[in-house]
């Protein structure tokens, strides 16, 4: 490791006596899948009590109005869980902002509940990895930094989110003001086990196409029918010939039907279009709108349309490339090969990119298998990882930019 500075050499040691393994070990114990609206308040009472020893104003967000797409049609409101968020030295010359989320991939009836110890030292549990790990050494790297005597240099706002799994719906609008005149933001989405960093990665958009047609008896009179499943299944193939380089469509689920004596009134259509880039969302949206107007046409339905890109896609743009180059420095000097890599994974650090702050989104924990219940966490990656984001934040906090 480098010789460092006496500031970043205590931070260093500020980092490798915090609690983060406790963290962990408390923080995984707790059921926070996005739908688990009790588990997901419990966590971020827990996040607020430990995120607490920082100066600043915490506050726990209502979440923005959410529609879903019901079995039968229908648009219904989804209730989601509030979303943490800490504000500290908002008139500071430095400003930064810190991202995660609490809510797991795991219902509260998953059989995956707890973590162990796996013979090879690794942690396997829920959320371990993805991505309580990360906010367990965003807090010591921030404890560690105001610690410091660059602290008063620098304000940041921390938001954990409570639905990022399910694509930050609720919590989008959040996300963009605490983006507003930031430098830089580090968000704390697992590294892959090696170590390695997400770089670029492709947008989302999920849409839900509601068929509707006409019933009549499958065996005497079909020719007064509209069948909307066979609608919906055109309809698949027809956005499914939208691929092309740059741009995966995946229709996912046709949902309706009946008896199999009745010509089917109702189907509905789940898509996901992943774009690498704003050329290919417009590629998306003109085969949406053709493939609709065909298929209504030729099959005699009604198509509604829900649903929107949620999730615009994250180039390396020259911002993110000097903040990535920071980071790069940083494991330098302290012994850690950092690289990064394209991915098609879509996560916060999307939605901040957007908001024309460089982001670097997976400064958490190494680990790997997640979304799974073989996820697992590398437990000496904690201080490593937390000594990582204390030297870069510090570092920005010195020079005021990445």
């Amino acid at each position: 490791m480098t010789s460092l500075p006496d500031h970043e050499a205590a931070a260093i040691d500020h980092v490798a006596a915090a609690p983060i393994a406790d963290h962990v070990r408390q923080w995984v114990a707790v059921n926070s899948g996005t739908r688990n609206l009790a588990g997901v308040a419990r966590m971020g009472a827990l996040l607020a009590d430990a995120f607490s020893v920082l100066p600043g104003d915490i506050a726990m967000a209502e979440p923005d109005p959410v529609d879903q797409v019901d079995a039968d049609g229908k648009v219904q409101p989804l209730d989601h869980g509030r979303h943490f968020h800490l504000t500290v030295r908002p008139q500071a010359p430095v400003q930064m902002l810190f991202t995660g989320h609490m809510d797991t991939v795991y219902p509260a009836d998953h059989p995956f509940q707890t973590m162990i110890e796996l013979p090879d030292g690794r942690w396997n549990g829920p959320g371990a990895a993805d991505m309580k790990g990360g906010l367990a050494l965003l807090l010591a790297a921030l404890r560690a930094v105001e610690d410091s005597p660059l602290a008063q240099r620098l304000g940041y706002e921390v938001v954990i989110n409570s639905d990022e799994e399910t694509g930050s719906l609720s919590s989008a609008s959040l996300l963009a003001r605490a983006a507003r005149g930031k430098v830089a933001a580090l968000t704390y989405e697992p590294a892959l086990a090696d170590g390695t960093l997400a770089g670029a990665r492709g947008g989302t958009g999920n849409f839900t196409l509601v068929v509707r047609g006409v019933s009549a008896h499958a065996g005497r009179n079909p020719e007064d029918g509209r069948n909307a499943i066979v609608a919906a299944a055109d309809l698949a193939l027809r956005l499914s010939r939208a691929r092309r380089a740059g741009l995966a469509v995946n229709p996912a689920r046709i949902d309706g039907g009946g008896p199999n004596n009745v010509v089917p009134d109702f189907a509905m259509l789940r898509v996901n279009f992943r774009p690498a880039d704003a050329a290919a969302i417009a590629d998306s949206q003109a085969a949406l709108d053709a493939a609709i107007a065909a298929v209504a046409a030729e099959h005699g339905v009604s198509i509604e349309r829900h649903g929107s890109f949620n999730r615009p896609p994250k180039p390396i743009d020259p911002g993110a490339e000097r903040l990535f180059g920071l980071v790069r420095a940083v494991g330098d000097d302290l012994g850690i090969a950092i690289g990064w890599r394209t991915t098609g994974g879509v996560c916060d650090g999307n939605n901040i990119a957007a908001c024309g702050v460089p982001v670097v989104d997976t400064m958490g924990a190494r680990g790997g298998l997640i979304h799974s219940p073989d996820e697992f966490l590398v437990p000496e990656s904690l201080s490593e990882r937390a000594a990582l984001s204390a030297l870069t934040i510090l570092r920005i906090a010195e020079q005021g930019h990445p």
